[in-house]
């Protein structure tokens, strides 16, 4: 079964941090370009960052630039997404994403597998 997993959401302060991760059974990660999308309650779905599939090549939601930082891990079949000084409008879902071309787009149509999601709270 082809499946994304996502872990490590959960509440923290702002300004705290948190990595969460994404991790793919049933089909590897080569080759693929890796998103995180995050909705918020009553707001659509917006991407936040996106890996290209050798990992050269980044890109971030104006927003999250220079707290947030995507990696992946091919040889664990993972994402990461770092979130450092956490602000309460990060707060939301967060899912992974991935379609199986080298290229990053910013469009959540064209992505053909996606996780289940994790919650993020930032709150005092």
């Amino acid at each position: 079964q082809l499946q994304l997993v996502e872990s490590g959401g959960g509440l923290v302060q702002p300004g705290g941090s948190l990595r969460i991760s994404c991790a793919a059974s049933g089909f590897t990660l080569d080759g693929t370009a890796i998103a995180w999308f995050r909705q918020a309650p009553g707001k659509e779905r917006e991407g936040v960052s996106c890996i290209t599939s050798g990992g050269g090549s980044t890109g971030y939601l104006d927003s999250v630039k220079g707290r947030f930082t995507i990696s992946r891990d091919n040889a664990k079949n993972t994402v990461y997404l770092q979130m450092n000084s956490l602000d309460p409008e990060d707060t939301a879902v967060y899912y992974c994403a991935a379609r199986p071309v080298t290229r990053c787009v910013s469009s959540d149509k064209a992505y053909t597998y996606w996780g289940q999601g994790t919650q993020v709270t930032v709150s005092s």
